[in-house]
This record gives structure tokens, sequence and C-alpha cells, in this order.
């Protein structure tokens, strides 16, 4: 998003901090059902996404179009959470549309945050991802654009009901089902993303031959945090290349420690 649109989303991110008591799972579920609803709405009318991001139109009358339509179909507080977002300035239509799927994800980071489930949330997000790309067969099965969504969301809920918290399974659900232009890898990291930013944390992606054990990743996590000056969230993948050692990423910053990383370090100097 360009600068405009930027400031538009952070005043919304503002306001949603504001909308509901933090310890509501219930409520905020609803809040992050209803406003994926709006984003698919505004995907499918792309004549009202314009209309209701119009710069030359009057703000007041952009909400007054959203509260006519919406009125009824939503909650008050969802309500009072789109009139406010369409008042906002935004330097594409499309922009509309992608901050009210930030709204909705970060709703339902917060339901599992009022559940004791963040960090579940976060680690099913990031493992599921690493297992459908892992796995061709389920990839090309939640990629069919031409399955329609409903049957790309019953094969996640078959896989992961009753395995995953509610709001990660509902992440999922809708990474699949609506992927907007996006890979389901690239939807389900954005979402963990959002997620982690909502207790203002860091995900590093750390890459280990062998499994950490708790304290080891209790240990590393207090470390990256000393470093970084944030809570960091680790996710663990297992990947036999490394050898030893191991390999940080933490968005495009890339700390390698691997003993592949050293060796090639060592071969470097003696061609030189």
């Amino acid at each position: 998003m360009r600068g405009t649109s930027r400031a538009s989303l952070g005043a919304a991110k503002h306001r949603l901090d504001a909308a509901l008591p933090g310890d509501s799972v219930a409520q905020w579920t609803q809040l992050g059902e209803e406003l994926f609803a709006v984003v698919g709405l505004l995907d499918r009318e792309p004549g009202l996404r314009r209309a209701l991001s119009d710069p030359s139109r009057d703000p007041a009358a952009r909400s007054g179009l959203a509260i006519a339509l919406l009125d009824g179909k939503i909650s008050a507080v969802a309500l009072e959470q789109v009139s406010a977002l369409v008042a906002g300035r935004w330097s594409a239509s499309a922009d509309l549309a992608d901050a009210s799927e930030e709204l909705a994800v970060i709703a339902m980071a917060k339901a599992a945050d009022a559940d004791g489930a963040l960090d579940e949330t976060e680690d099913a997000l990031f493992r599921f991802g690493r297992i459908v790309a892992a796995n061709p067969g389920l990839r090309s099965a939640l990629s069919n654009q031409f399955a329609p969504a409903a049957a790309r969301q019953a094969v996640v809920t078959d896989l992961l009901e009753g395995k995953v918290a509610g709001p990660a399974l509902r992440l999922i659900t809708q990474a699949a089902g609506y992927p907007r232009g996006r890979s389901l890898d690239a939807s389900l990291d954005a979402y963990a993303r959002l997620a982690a930013e909502l207790r203002e944390r860091l995900v590093a992606e750390v890459r280990v031959a062998t499994v950490l054990t708790d304290a080891q990743r209790d240990r590393l996590a207090t470390s990256l945090a000393a470093v970084y000056g944030r809570h960091v969230h680790v996710n663990i993948v297992l990947d036999p290349e490394v050898i030893g050692g191991m390999s940080v990423r933490i968005g495009d910053q890339l700390i390698n420690g691997t003993a592949v990383s050293r060796l090639a370090d060592l071969r470097r100097r003696l061609s030189a």
C-alpha cells in the first residue's frame, strides 16, 4: 500500500483495538467473520468497491452508502468499523478490500488471544503452510480454482477440525477458500505475520537438522528478543541439509550459522 492507504489502515487498526473487550472470544470471532464477509462483497463487486473508496466523493457520503447497504446485515460493531474504514482515503480501490481483510485477520487473532490460543494459532498457520508446500497432491487440491470454495474449505476442515484452535481453523479455511490472487502459502504467511504483530512480535523461521528441546527453543527466543528488542515467536523447520548449527530468518534478514554455510565460506576463502 502507498502512503495514503497505509495511514488509513493504521488508523483503522487503532479503532479496531478499542472495538470490543479484550477477553471477548465470541465477539471478536463474530467481528472477524463479518469483516471477512465484507471482504468477499468488495471482491465480488468492483463497482461498489470503487464507489466506497472514491476520493472525489465526500467521506460522509461513502460511509452513508456503506451503512445503507450493510445495516441490519452485520453487527453494529462491524458496521461502525466498516463505515469508518470507507471514510478513509485510499490510494487504490483494491487497498480498501485488502485493509478489510487485514482487520478481519486481526479480529480472529484477537479471538485467539482472548482464548489463550494465539501461540497455537500462529504455529498452526505456519505448520499447515509447510505441510501443503511438502505435499503436491494436497497443494493441488487446495489451489484448484475450478473447485468450489466450499469444497476446498471442506478439505481443510476434514484435515484439521479438532486438531487446531478454532481461530486457526477459520483462518486456514479462509485462505484456502478465498485466496484473493495469492498462493495458499503466501496467505498463511501473511496471516501469521498479522497475528504476530498483535503483540508487536517478530516471527523467526529457524532451520535446524534435529528437533530443539523446549528449553533450547526458549533460550533461542530469549536471545533473539535481546538482539531485536522485541518478543520473537520462533517457528522451527527441520532441514537435514543444515547438517549442524542453524539458520534464522526474520523478515528479509538471514542469520546463517549452519555448518554448510561455514564450509561454503571456507571454500570461498581458499579459492580467493
